[in-house]
């Protein structure tokens, strides 16, 4: 099945399984790895443009899971889904080029270079000229209040500045639709409720942005 393009993600009967472990061992140790597990079941989902669609579930609902998939870290087991209107099988770099991807617990930026040099690093390797990595850099730490804390080492930031800068990271290429996978998991109620702001004032109602966002909390 090909889509219009009509929503921002689409998905039809989106399943993920992980089949149990072969081998010797399986046949000795009897264990639930040896039984296979449905992770996501046949997800049926509209999101559209400009909106921000919240998911919710407990920890090990697959909430993850399906992220990874819509983002093309992980292939379905069967089904089939658009994200921009592209297909996650066999448009993978275009669905790329339309997202930002950040996680709750986020362990890819280098400890011993400054918040704005981990930004030009990753704006390096997506492509950026650097004009833009400047303007784009600029903006979105002066939107996430990071400007004063720019210059310093990643190491020194609390919880909720790492996760302000993974936010940045995300947006570096302006992407229409921003993946959000349990944003406000390791961080205080403060940064967690400035978040909120950002993604409801900045990302959807000024840049009509889609945002799609996991959490297993309800108030959320």
């Amino acid at each position: 099945k090909e889509v219009s393009g009509l929503y921002a993600i689409e998905t039809i009967k989106l399943t993920k399984k992980y089949l149990p472990t072969r081998g010797f061992r399986s046949l000795v140790i009897k264990s639930p790895l040896n039984k296979e597990i449905i992770a996501v079941d046949q997800i049926d989902l509209q999101v559209n443009r400009g909106e921000i669609f919240g998911l919710i579930g407990p920890n090990g609902a697959g909430k993850t899971t399906l992220i990874k998939m819509l983002s093309t870290l992980l292939w379905p087991t069967s089904g089939q889904a658009f994200v921009n209107g592209f297909n996650i099988m066999n448009q993978e770099s275009q669905v790329k080029n339309s997202i930002g991807l950040v996680t709750g617990e986020e362990r890819s930026f280098y400890w011993r270079l400054s918040g704005r040099q981990n930004l030009v690093f990753f704006a390096s390797l997506y492509g950026l000229s650097s004009r833009e990595t400047k303007q784009r850099i600029d903006t979105l730490l002066e939107q996430l209040d990071l400007s004063k804390a720019a210059d310093n080492m990643f190491y020194s930031y609390s919880s909720g500045m790492k996760q302000k800068l993974a936010i940045a990271r995300a947006l570096l290429r302006d992407p229409a639709i921003l993946f959000l996978d349990e944003p406000t998991k390791s961080v205080d109620v403060m940064t967690g409720r400035e978040i909120h702001h950002f993604i409801q004032k900045d990302l959807i109602e000024r840049d009509k942005r889609t945002v799609f966002l996991t959490t297993h909390r309800l108030e959320e």
